[in-house]
């Protein structure tokens, strides 16, 4: 496989540089940032914003397949750039594997497209774009997926993927998020419920990625599709919070705040931000309040049946991968902003 990564310094990005090159595929990685590690690595490295529409054309020839994983995520932002980069970005990609005949387009999307702030249980593919989104993100994100599976042609085969909590060793969004706020004594529930979500361990996601792109590249009917991926075992948020702060060596977290009152909160604040013009993500947002109350896991037995897609690493095996490399002192530490979905600020786009 001829592979080009967008976004292939994120926590995803870089999980997928990794496998391929370890299958002894070529990869190519265009990304904002400089990733000397991934070229000691073997892979060839551009230093370019996907919404470089000339350098993504020149990054996208003489490859087989692109996985575009760079985008703008969080609950807070200027919607022009959430525009710009996961909608504006994700064209220029395509535009890109147009110029370059490129056979296959893998898009990471997100199950936050469909989330109108109301429980989700057990819904598949059928279940229609949201009408309300309470942030950029996943407006945008949701206007991006429709982009790569109306392009699929016969030239240009493309799969979008909607990976759910994405978390193990090397995590540099979520858990340092958790962990910090938790060790500052910032870190409460939020309702008085558990609710069970999927999540998907990086290696899982990993997987379904390649399942994916070897499916276009065999000209299986999966193209122009959309499809939910997990570790296929729905867990309460807080208990999978607590998990994980727990193989941090951190945790449990205590006290709780009222759903209604940390989503009033949210509105409040984003208000507040917007009205003095303030750049920084609030404490507490709409998007992030619903994210962490609201019931969302998915049926995933369509990437099942026609990726070929199966779950290898449990829970309970990714949680002592992540105790064990937390231990060697090779997982990330606190410092980054906290993504509900798991997306992460991938391939450096988020300023």
């Amino acid at each position: 496989m001829r592979a080009l990564v967008t976004g292939g310094g994120g926590f995803l990005g870089a999980a997928l540089v990794r496998k391929l090159l370890a299958q002894g595929d070529f990869v190519r990685v265009q990304a904002r940032g400089d990733y000397p590690e991934l070229r000691a690595l073997g892979a060839e490295t551009v230093r370019a914003d996907v919404c470089d529409r000339e350098a993504t054309a020149r990054s996208c020839e003489g490859v087989e397949v692109v996985f575009h994983t760079a985008a703008m995520a969080g609950g807070w932002g200027p919607p022009s750039e959430f525009e710009r980069v996961n909608v504006g970005g994700t064209q220029s990609v395509i535009d890109g594997c147009l110029a370059a005949g490129v056979q296959g387009l893998v898009y990471t999307s997100s199950p936050s497209v469909v989330s109108d702030g109301k429980d989700l249980e057990g819904v598949n593919e059928a279940v229609p774009y949201a009408r309300r989104f309470y942030a950029h993100y996943p407006r945008t994100k949701a206007l991006a997926d429709q982009l790569v599976c109306k392009a699929n042609t016969a030239a240009l085969c493309t799969v979008v993927l909607r990976p759910h909590l994405i978390w193990g060793p090397g995590d540099n969004h979520l858990l340092p998020r958790l962990e910090s706020r938790w060790r500052a004594g910032r870190l409460r529930r939020i309702g008085a419920r558990d609710p069970k979500v999927d999540t998907i361990y990086i290696d899982n996601c990993v997987d379904a990625h390649l399942c994916a792109a070897r499916k276009l590249l065999e000209k299986a009917p999966v193209g122009g599709k959309a499809y939910f991926v997990s570790d296929g075992d729905p867990v309460g948020v807080w208990t999978m919070v607590d998990r994980v702060l727990d193989a941090a060596g951190a945790g449990p977290v205590e006290g709780s705040v009222p759903a209604w009152l940390a989503f009033g909160l949210g509105a409040t604040l984003e208000f507040g931000h917007w009205l003095f013009g303030l750049d920084r993500e609030p404490a507490m947002t709409r998007f992030g309040a619903l994210m962490l109350s609201t019931v969302e896991w998915f049926d995933i037995s369509a990437a099942r049946r026609e990726l070929g897609y199966q779950p290898r690493v449990s829970i309970a095996e990714g949680l002592a991968r992540l105790r064990s490399a937390r231990t060697l002192g090779t997982a990330s530490g606190p410092g980054d902003l906290l993504d509900p979905l798991g997306q992460g600020q991938v391939g450096g786009q988020r300023p």
